[in-house]
């Protein structure tokens, strides 16, 4: 639960806030991080935020995703058989979840040219969407999109492709295991739009590591950068007041 996150300082009160306010808001959100950095683990969290009115369509490899809600359709991918048909791939699926009428797509982990189909999704009207990606920064997170949206049209012009991300995802959350074991969200950052050919991003909270403590535990903290997201006038249209002072936060951990 995003309690738990809180209480073990994976991340802070104010950050827990800022990104319940952007589920409860319909912006879409990617999850990234190396394997083992709490991925899913942060996706469960954050899907805990989703109304429960809404319909829900879940897309994954394997069955990881906990969702409490009560309209959830699940989506699993299949292997091909021995004589190698039948596979049934996230891509596939992905399309045929569109004719499902469904108010969010969560999609367990975008490796591969379905990346086009859900950033077409998002573009098209179902706001709020989640996915987890393999990506060690907010910057190499838009490189891996560029490199699997290319797989699945390698004709689209590259600026064509950065157009389409800057468009459709709204917010980065970065998470990483650190030395000590500890997981830990380093980076909630958002997309800003384009500058030129560059898809221009911004950080909003960040962790700092200052170092370790004699018994190897990371040393650091989480502070706000004190930059009030552009998306700041999508929540207030929802109905939703942030409290100011946590774009001022600072925590030691």
């Amino acid at each position: 639960m995003p309690q738990d996150l809180v209480e073990r300082k994976a991340m802070t009160k104010g950050m827990m806030e800022l990104l319940e306010a952007a589920v409860r808001s319909h912006l879409n959100i990617i999850i990234l991080g190396g394997t083992g950095a709490g991925k899913t683990t942060l996706l469960n969290g954050l899907s805990s935020f989703i109304n429960p009115k809404e319909r829900i369509v879940t897309i994954e490899d394997a069955a990881e995703l906990q969702l409490k809600q009560p309209h959830v359709a699940r989506l699993e991918t299949r292997p091909a058989n021995l004589e190698g048909s039948g596979a049934i791939r996230q891509r596939e699926l992905l399309i045929n979840s569109l004719r499902m009428r469904p108010d969010r797509i969560v999609v367990g982990e975008v490796r591969g040219e379905e990346a086009l189909d859900m950033l077409q999704a998002m573009n098209t009207g179902h706001d709020g969407s989640l996915t987890t990606i393999h990506a060690n920064t907010p910057r190499d997170g838009v490189s891996r999109l560029e490199v699997m949206v290319s797989l699945a049209n390698s004709n689209m012009q590259l600026i064509s492709i950065r157009q389409q991300i800057a468009s459709a995802v709204h917010l980065f959350v970065q998470a990483a295991r650190l030395s000590d074991g500890s997981r830990r969200v380093i980076n909630i950052t958002e997309i800003t739009g384009m500058e030129g050919e560059v898809v221009t991003l911004q950080d909003i909270f960040v962790f700092e590591k200052r170092g370790l403590s004699p018994d190897g535990k990371v040393l650091g903290r989480f502070a706000a950068t004190g930059i009030r997201p552009k998306f700041y006038e999508k929540l207030l249209a929802a109905g939703i007041k942030l409290n100011p002072g946590i774009f001022d936060e600072v925590m030691e951990v």
